[in-house]
């Protein structure tokens, strides 16, 4: 995918979830016909319990790829450890400075502050989706970390494999442009990670939700005696 092709999916993507991001109940509609709630409710909410499990793993320095209006990095740098958020949408943004989240409005494409340097990179609330191809998405994420990093991840719930696509977002009677998107089920995660040279280190569950961590895998090379 052409550095100009991830920007255009970003800024098409970006453009869609206004709704969602204003506080509008969406449904993300994929183009096999599924309909999907979106949890719009808690993106503009604090950090619950259900984020706690996302929320211990990050020991160290923490990057937010698709932040919205930045619950996550809001709770991290409250209990200060540095944290940003990225998002293509100038209202996600926004939202974040109101509530003291810093963050950057960027394509997760983009180059990125501290590239190489992070010690998490999060793709919660269906994030792993962004731009249709997981895979690259997992390997993007893995350029940020430092050595030793993680991508901390939420997949869907249920056994439902991967889907890659086409979506938009209904609110109401309005429907958004469609975009590039993914759909992956705690079932799919494994070969995902493969296909990124990441493995599963942890992983855990939280009142219906779905996570991962996802850390480097090294393949281990037999020792040649003389």
């Amino acid at each position: 995918m052409t550095p100009a092709a991830t920007t255009a999916i970003g800024e098409a993507a970006a453009e869609a979830f206004d709704a969602a991001l204003a506080g509008v109940d969406c449904r993300l509609q994929l183009d096999d016909g599924r309909s999907l709630p979106l949890p719009v409710r808690r993106w503009h909410g604090d950090a619950g319990s259900a984020d706690g499990w996302l929320l211990a793993r990050c020991r160290g320095a923490t990057i937010d790829l698709g932040c919205g209006p930045g619950r996550l990095v809001r709770a991290l740098v409250a209990e200060g450890r540095p944290a940003l958020g990225v998002d293509a949408s100038p209202r996600a943004t926004r939202h974040c400075a109101a509530r003291g989240a810093p963050a950057v409005r960027r394509n997760v494409f983009d180059a990125l502050p501290g590239q190489g340097n992070w010690q998490h990179a999060i793709l919660a609330d269906g994030n792993i989706g962004i731009g249709g191809d997981p895979a690259a998405l997992l390997r993007r994420a893995t350029a940020l970390l430092r050595r030793g990093g993680s991508v901390l991840v939420e997949t869907e719930p249920a056994a439902c494999g991967l889907w890659s696509g086409r979506a938009r977002l209904q609110a109401g009677a309005h429907t958004g442009p469609w975009f590039r998107w993914a759909v992956v089920g705690r079932d799919a995660l494994p070969e995902l990670a493969r296909r990124a040279s990441l493995r599963i280190h942890d992983h855990g569950d939280s009142r219906r939700r779905c996570f991962a961590e996802l850390v480097r895998h090294h393949v281990h090379q037999p020792m040649h005696r003389p």
